[in-house]
């Protein structure tokens, strides 16, 4: 299945062209003078270069993955969990274990999979939620480590963009003697267009990736969150309808908190902002 690209995310990039649309057109005599390929080149050499000095090859090759993950419209089925932890917790409370391991072979949660699978196997509750507490640590940590990785690469950036202006620099002190003035102002465009590249990269792809995945992290550790609410209830054998009120008011009570008071959709629509694995 085709997964549609994120609306956010495809409204930055049309704003983000649209603007360098008339810096190059409207503000500029020639926009080919915004194009320079080694300046560009000293500036995604010298961060890349830099980024696998700082990180592990594999993680490096994780960066184009990240910004497909970014690109892409996730979806979190918040509904769809909640729907299936009552189910199943109605046919645990009944003591029909056959038709609850059938309703877990359904469940597309790993994370809500394993938590059931841990109360169908009589595993002490206090185990169960260290465990699944230890779960949402883990994916919060190593997460927060990839939204890290661009970060860096936003503070790489602009560094190497003021190395290509000293480059561009020493080589305009050379020309200075000729008095050559149109092979000195060629000269400090090109040293002032690796801190644009540099500035340009950091504020326009780097940084917003990085808020981008910590949103998205913000967003699935709730659901985990709720996962885990609902089955400590399951192993409590809450009624079923008190957990429907309590995982609903819990997911829209963290949904305020996460999206500045912003109001759940209609009918239970679901979030576009983390996608349906959770663990």
């Amino acid at each position: 299945m085709i997964t549609r690209m994120n609306p956010s995310t495809l409204i930055g990039m049309v704003a983000s062209f649209f603007l360098l649309a008339i810096v190059l057109f409207f503000a500029a005599d020639d926009p080919r003078q915004y194009v320079d390929w080694p300046s560009l080149g000293i500036v995604l050499g010298g961060t890349l270069a830099a980024t696998f000095l700082s990180y592990p090859l594999k993680e490096v090759f994780r960066v184009f993955g990240l910004i497909a993950t970014v690109m892409r419209n996730e979806r979190m089925y918040t509904r769809n969990d909640i729907n299936e932890l009552v189910l199943i917790s109605k046919l645990w409370i009944k003591g029909d274990l056959h038709a609850v391991e059938r309703a877990l072979e359904n469940v597309t949660n790993p994370f809500l999979r394993t938590g059931v699978q841990l109360v169908i196997d009589q595993t002490k509750e206090e185990d169960i939620l260290d465990l699944m507490q230890w779960r949402i640590l883990r994916l919060r940590a190593r997460e927060a480590a990839e939204a890290q990785l661009f970060r860096v690469m936003a503070s790489f950036a602009p560094a190497f963009g003021m190395i290509g202006t000293l480059v561009g620099l020493i080589n305009l002190m050379s020309l200075l003697g000729g008095g050559d003035l149109r092979a000195i102002g060629q000269q400090l465009a090109v040293a002032l267009m690796t801190t644009f590249y540099g500035i340009l990269l950091a504020n326009l792809v780097f940084k917003p990736v990085a808020v981008k995945l910590e949103r998205r992290t913000e967003a699935r550790v709730v659901l985990m969150n709720m996962v885990l609410q609902g089955i400590s209830m399951m192993c409590e054998r809450r009624s079923p309808a008190l957990m429907r009120e309590t995982l609903n008011s819990f997911v829209e009570h963290h949904q305020n908190e996460i999206f500045d008071g912003r109001a759940p959709g209609k009918n239970g629509e679901e979030s576009s902002l983390a996608p349906q694995s959770n663990g």
